[in-house]
């Protein structure tokens, strides 16, 4: 193979692999033998497991926040640089749902890599997403300009919860499916999509915390 054949034999092997078994048990050795080359080989393509996990991680997170970022700009210019905050929110959380759940989607060593990469604590993974934040700031500048006179930190407390809860969507689906009865269908990935929306805008938009819990005035 090529130099470039047997990078992408390294990167589609581990893929495969981690897809299906914890990062933790996958080793280079197993890595090697489904990809057919030799352990030197991702030594001189990648140095070490860890960073064969980043680029992998990076490479797909690349084309994950692409397809965001173009729905938010497609977004924007629909309303004249001023998209409506469920769409904003759309447009966040939207693509990672859809490619973890969709029927025709959740079977590919991709969608199922992304989803073991989000449920597991794998160091290499959290410095990533720890410092890859240029695109979530993009958000939250289109978050600011759908509401204005919204503050600073709640626009960021609203993105944070936003992301939570299609991460928690994603990683515990099946024990909603079980605890629900069947009753949630997460194979309804647009209905999927539009309750975490709404959701979220919901607790964007509400008063906050401190408002809610602020005593009433005592009458005299």
């Amino acid at each position: 193979m090529s130099t470039d054949q047997t990078r992408l034999a390294i990167l589609t092997a581990a893929e495969r692999l981690y897809a299906d078994h914890s990062f933790g048990d996958v080793t280079l050795r197993d890595i090697v033998s489904e990809a057919q080359v030799n352990l030197a080989a991702v030594n001189y393509h990648f140095g070490s497991k860890d960073e064969l996990i980043a680029e992998l991680y990076v490479s797909r997170s690349i084309a994950l926040n692409r397809e965001r970022l173009a729905e938010l700009k497609a977004a924007e210019e629909a309303g004249n640089g001023r998209a409506e905050i469920r769409d904003v929110i759309r447009a966040l959380v939207g693509p990672p749902l859809r490619g973890c759940l969709d029927p025709d989607r959740q079977r590919s060593a991709a969608a199922r890599f992304m989803i073991r990469a989000s449920a597991e604590s794998v160091p290499v993974i959290r410095k990533i997403k720890t410092r890859e934040i240029g695109h979530l700031r993009q958000f939250a500048e289109a978050m600011q300009r759908s509401l204005p006179e919204m503050p600073a930190a709640d626009i960021y407390w609203g993105l944070h919860f936003a992301l939570a809860m299609s991460h928690e969507t994603i990683n515990a689906n099946e024990r909603l499916q079980r605890l629900s009865g069947g009753a949630c269908d997460l194979s309804d990935v647009n209905g999927v999509i539009a309750r975490v929306v709404e959701a979220a805008t919901l607790a964007l938009t509400a008063p906050s915390a401190p408002e809610r819990a602020a005593p009433s005035p005592s009458t005299p």
